[in-house]
């Protein structure tokens, strides 16, 4: 007798994006803000990684329209951005399942860079000013990458 496959239900996934959109909303300090992870990038990627068959570039473009309203951010700048790390992270989805967690963060770190310089390239193309500093999101989500990693693996198994 086999085990049947364990397949998250679509609340878990909901409910860890939901928790990833107030995580990304949440307010820092002031040394902190331009530090703060993609919560909501490093997420999707999760659930593109896991289950590709779920979650994939609808989603992606879904959800950054969704973060384009709630954070004011001009119409369409993380939904382009998102996509392009679902897309990436679906293209090599099964090679890097199979790695290490440190080089998965290794692997996703250009995805994360290529987010942000979408969302530097539509940031400087409406004439506001773009500093390196834009990429410093990427960093810390390189590093946060395995933690979160482990803690989503945890609640889609249902922590057992």
């Amino acid at each position: 007798m086999t085990a049947a496959p364990i397949t998250p239900r679509f609340t878990v996934i909901a409910a860890s994006l939901l928790v990833a959109g107030l995580l990304t909303l949440a307010p820092l300090p002031e040394w902190a803000s331009a530090w703060q992870p993609p919560w909501l990038t490093l997420t999707l990627a999760y659930w593109c990684l896991a289950h590709p068959e779920r979650v994939g570039i609808m989603a992606a473009f879904l959800l950054g329209l969704l973060q384009d309203a709630l954070t004011g951010a001009p119409l369409g700048q993380h939904a382009l951005a998102l996509p392009v790390v679902a897309a990436g992270v679906l293209a090599v989805h099964q090679r890097l399942r199979v790695l290490p967690l440190l080089q998965q963060a290794l692997l996703l770190a250009p995805l994360l860079v290529l987010q942000q310089a979408v969302l530097g390239l539509v940031t400087g193309s409406s004439g506001r000013p773009v500093t390196a500093t834009v990429l410093l999101p990427a960093i810390s989500g390189t590093l946060l990458w395995p933690w979160l990693f482990l803690a989503l693996r945890e609640l889609r198994r249902g922590g057992r």
